[in-house]
């Protein structure tokens, strides 16, 4: 069966080949109800046929950006006239209707853009304030005359729509006809109401199964939908009243003021109002890869594209359906999500269980009919048919219709889907987001974790903790220290130590509402400008007077910030700041302990070395701030590389988040290697890694451009000691994560918050983007978000992408231990005494119990500890394993014992006489069938574990099912007879099934004594831990 599996049902669990995922459509042959079975897989025709149309409007979207716009200009060249502005718009206030505001920027106008005003003329059309923002009171006024932000999206499925796919179900349908059929022959052999009873039964049990299915899928639905609505959450920074402040990228309006920064994806189409360096990528709009300079020339500004460099602040001018972004969206169709590994492998599973129900099918339907006629030729009757002789065929018939039923497992790959819609749901409470569906499945396999250092194991709350300034390092602990500090000197050296923090900076300090000041910006600039305003500065002073002419902002490949900026008296400055190892290699002098600027010599460029290696051995985030007077002669254009003179070093503490050792050693329990990647200084990232427990004796840490600098060799050899990669950059990462994977087979998840990171994040098997610092380019990237930026949450995921694996082989182990003893005892039944003992009914009822009630009871599983205590599971690894083999046919010889002794011999072992003794032995059997099904789904709980009650009580959804299970077989065996072929039972007969059932439990402790040898899967071990025995036998 693997061999088999792993042929034709074998998916990447990302980015896998259109050729394998049409491989094992076409192998699937055998299904009841497509609608249902393939709703959570991949329609790749409508997918091919989106890809087309978004190619199409891209075109279009190019054409009109960068050729129509240059006609556009010869075209209005004689054209002076305002468009015609509607009464409900003046009425409200402004001066410029939607359309001709949205076509300004949809078009890149600059003509219409002068004659409107420029910026400050639209505006002031829109009637907003530059610099306030819009009044929020006016929100409801702006969005009834310019729209909402919100794209055109495909309504959601309702209840009824599942019920209807329910009843698409092949097999269910052709026992409807069985049903309707029966009832009309019943009628005319037995009159009303003895005749309608098998039909009204069959009919009766498709509601139930409908009525279960639908709604155990419309749930589903509900979880998927509250997730897409999760995913879809964006906050941006905007200006209003005045205010600086957070909301959703829809509730934007026309005339916002909206704050851009790398990583962002542009909200809205918006005119550029100020800004620095900065560059859009538009290739997700209009397919361009080489990406657009933003300035006062070129101020257009499209939504849906991405902020790939710089920062500025926008006016935003059209939302929703009436961007280019909306139009894109709108003729867009969604293929659906790639399906996961196990969906697929499951379908495979069905597929071949499938194949062999049905060969037992019609093998039963041939025996029946074989044994039927037979005995119609020895009575000389075969030419001779009755009503009653048609009904018994028909009887036979559905018989042979529900085999097929319960014989092809429509449940298995439906299962995977309910098992990760709840584990998804679970992890959103526990702040993790899952982007993509498999993504919880694959972490369940990680044995790597590529995690960055600052605010995934540290708190990201950084405060500034020590200075050297002066030649002199002080400890700043309290306000005493800082004025210490401000004694310690001189005011000269105080202002350019202020200047360098609050003029070198992408972070803002604004005046809340409350009067007090707020810092929007990153930890490390929020650190800066906590400590600039500790020491007295003022932010608002010091930007009002002086001029920023030129910024470089930070990013991971430079490790640095620069200025030009313009001071009074018309002299000019550039300030500098960065990681402290490459801008004291910029420096050539230093302010000395008198104040004085002075030549840096060697000795002191050690002293500064050995200050910021002191400064980094304390876990404490080294940076230089530094600055140089500029003379007329400078060129504007370029911010200065060298010559710089060193004003501070100043170490920010950053502490190690409460919890994340031990969840670092969780991961060193479970086989999963915790590597640190980090752009910090090494003695930083050594300091915080042993904190963490990720840096071992025997670890390796290294830096960037080492790492770079190795030979393929050399890499092989040194990366599986790697423990803490600093001073990296992103292409550090990605080519770690791609080694990982191609050299070593590992399954690797990587953390990343920036722009940059998008590649690693794409190419590792598990992406985990940062939720608070991560930018929107990650996230996009990403398969996962991470939204407390917590590493215990990453410990969390792989946790529950262990829990769906192992849920997802108890269920299977479940249900083919039900297939194989349904399939067998019906057979041997039908051949030897030439009658089913399980009759439609009750098979569609055994088909319940096996299929959305096991899935639910035995699929949502909470994980336990033990399962952080075993090696991941191998991609490569058979499915099936062999305790799962082991238990499945173990049961199964124990119910056929047991079920084949009172069919053949169960009216002399229960002393049954009587006309009743038939029908009161065959209930016996379905109930003692039934209760076999309760036990051994209790059994399934733990496949080699002695003590399945554990933690039994805290799953509620499996003691309902349980609980629901006993209760309707009750009603079905004391209430239902006459629909269900069923009689009352006495007591004692009660308690025989309920023994019968229970003995599987005694059962499954002595098959677990038999030992099975564990398929041998070599180990990854580069953290010193012991491996523990591998397989979900262990959990």
């Amino acid at each position: 069966m693997e061999r088999y599996l792993k042929k034709n049902f074998d998916v990447q669990p990302k980015n896998s080949s259109e050729e394998a995922l049409k491989r094992w459509r076409s192998a699937v042959t055998i299904v009841k109800n497509r609608k249902r079975r393939f709703r959570m897989i991949a329609d790749l025709a409508q997918r091919s046929e989106s890809l087309v149309k978004k190619k199409n409007t891209q075109e279009k979207i190019r054409v009109a950006l960068y050729v129509q716009k240059a006609a556009l200009h010869f075209i209005d060249a004689g054209n002076n006239l305002e468009p015609e502005i509607s009464e409900e718009v003046i009425e409200s206030g402004f001066a410029i209707g939607p359309n001709e505001l949205a076509s300004i920027v949809r078009t890149h106008h600059r003509k219409k853009l002068r004659l409107h005003g420029g910026v400050e003329g639209i505006a002031k059309k829109v009637s907003v304030s530059l610099d306030e923002g819009i009044v929020e009171n006016e929100l409801s006024r702006r969005q009834q005359i310019y729209g909402h932000n919100h794209y055109a999206e495909k309504p959601s499925k309702r209840f009824w729509t599942f019920v209807w796919e329910a009843l698409h179900d092949l097999t269910l349908i052709i026992l409807m006809i069985c049903a309707a059929v029966s009832m009309v022959v019943g009628l005319a052999t037995e009159g009303w109401p003895k005749g309608m009873y098998d039909g009204i039964g069959i009919m009766l049990s498709i509601f139930l199964v409908v009525a279960v299915t639908a709604i155990s899928d419309y749930r589903q639905s509900l979880q998927f939908k509250a997730l897409d609505k999760e995913k879809k959450k964006i906050l941006m920074q905007v200006t209003r009243n005045g205010h600086r402040q957070k909301v959703s990228i829809y509730d934007l309006v026309i005339g916002d003021i909206v704050h851009l920064s790398i990583g962002d994806q542009v909200p809205a189409d918006g005119l550029f109002i100020s800004g620095f360096s900065l560059l859009i990528d538009e290739s997700s709009l209009s397919g361009e890869s080489e990406p657009v300079y933003i300035h006062h020339e070129n101020p257009f500004l499209l939504s849906g594209t991405k902020v790939q460099d710089g920062s500025g602040k926008m006016l935003v001018t059209s939302v929703g359906m009436r961007t280019e972004w909306g139009k894109l969206m709108e003729t867009l169709g969604h293929g659906g999500e790639d399906e996961t590994p196990l969906q697929v492998k499951l379908n495979g599973v069905a597929t071949i269980i499938g194949k062999i129900g049905l060969t037992f099918s019609v093998l039963t339907f041939l025996v029946l009919m074989s044994r039927f006629l037979g005995d119609k030729v020895i009575h000389g009757k075969l030419l001779k048919w009755s009503a009653e002789d048609a009904l018994i065929v028909l009887n036979y018939f559905a018989v042979a219709v529900t085999i097929v039923v319960v014989a092809v497992p429509e449940g298995l790959p439906l299962a995977v889907t309910l098992s990760l819609a709840f584990a998804m749901k679970k992890l959103m409470n526990d702040k993790a987001l899952m982007r993509r569906l498999s993504a919880c499945e694959t972490m369940g396999s990680t044995s790597c974790i590529c995690t960055d250092k600052t605010g995934t194991l540290t708190t990201n709350h950084m405060v500034v903790n020590k200075v050297w300034i002066c030649n002199e390092a002080i400890e700043i602990k309290s306000n005493e220290s800082v004025q210490n500090l401000k004694s310690t000197i001189s005011e000269s050296v105080l202002n350019i130590l202020l200047k360098a923090i609050f003029l070198n900076t992408s972070s803002e300090v604004v005046k809340g509402r409350d009067g007090k000041n707020s810092i929007f910006g990153s930890p490390t600039e929020s650190a800066l400008l906590e400590f600039g305003l500790l020491l007295g500065g003022d932010f608002i002073i010091q930007r009002q007077a002086s001029k920023i002419m030129k910024v470089e902002p930070f990013n991971s490949i430079r490790k640095k910030m620069s200025v030009i900026v313009a001071c009074p008296g018309g002299k000019y400055q550039a300030f500098c700041k960065g990681a402290s190892e490459i801008i004291l290699q910029l420096c050539d002098k230093v302010v000395d302990s008198s104040g004085k600027v002075i030549a840096i010599s060697e000795l002191q460029t050690k002293e500064i070395r050995d200050v910021i290696d002191g400064f980094a051995s304390e876990a404490l985030r080294t940076l230089c701030l530094t600055y140089k007077d500029l003379n007329g002669t400078f060129n504007k254009d370029s911010i200065p590389a060298d010559g710089y003179t060193l004003i501070a070093v100043v170490g920010i503490k950053d502490p190690v988040r409460p919890g994340v050792k031990d969840a670092v050693r969780s991961c060193m329990n479970a086989g999963i290697t915790v590597r640190m990647v980090t752009g910090d200084n090494i003695n930083t990232a050594k300091a915080i890694a042993r904190e963490c427990g990720i840096l071992t004796d025997d670890g390796l840490a290294i830096e960037g451009p080492n790492f770079r600098s190795l030979s393929s060799d050399e890499m092989k050899e040194l990366i599986p000691r790697i423990q803490v990669m600093a001073r990296s950059l992103p292409l550090d990462k990605y080519t770690l994560v791609t080694h990982l994977r191609s050299m070593f087979g590992e399954v690797v998840a990587v953390t990343g918050d920036g722009t940059n990171d998008a590649p690693a994040l794409h190419e590792a098997d598990i992406g985990l983007a940062m939720g608070i610092a991560g930018t929107e380019v990650a996230k996009e990237n990403a398969d996962v978000i991470i939204m407390d930026d917590n590493f215990t949450t990453i410990v969390n995921v792989a946790e529950w992408g262990r829990a769906v694996y192992i849920n997802i082989q108890k269920f299977v182990q479940f249900q083919l231990t039900v297939n194989v003893a349904a399939l067998i005892v019906n057979f041997i039944s039908a051949s030897i005494l030439g009658n089913a003992p399980l009759t439609t009914v009750q098979l569609l009822w055994v088909n319940l119990i096996m299929d959305t009630l096991g899935a639910l009871a035995l699929a949502t599983e909470p994980p336990n500890e033990e399962m952080m205590k075993r090696p991941p599971v191998g991609c490569g690894e058979n499915f099936i394993t062999r305790a799962m083999w082991r238990n499945i046919i173990g049961q199964s010889i124990y119910q056929l014992t047991v079920l084949g002794v009172l069919l053949f011999d169960g009216k002399r072992l229960l002393r049954l006489s009587g006309l009743d003794a038939t029908p009161v032995l065959n209930t016996v059997i379905f109930n003692s069938f039934v209760f076999c099904q309760v036990f051994n789904e209790i059994n399934c709980r733990e496949i080699d574990k002695m003590n399945v009650f554990a933690g039994l009580c805290k799953n509620w959804a499996f003691v309902a099912v349980m609980a629901s299970t006993v209760m309707f077989q009750v009603i079905i065996v004391e209430l239902l007879g006459d629909f269900a072929s069923t009689v009352h039972l006495s007591w004692q007969l009660w308690l025989i099934s309920f023994v019968i059932g229970s003995l599987s439990l005694i059962v499954a402790i002595i098959l677990k004594c038999i030992p099975v040898d564990p398929v041998k899967r070599a180990s990854i071990n580069h953290n010193d831990y012991t491996p523990l025995p591998s397989g979900p036998e262990m959990v």
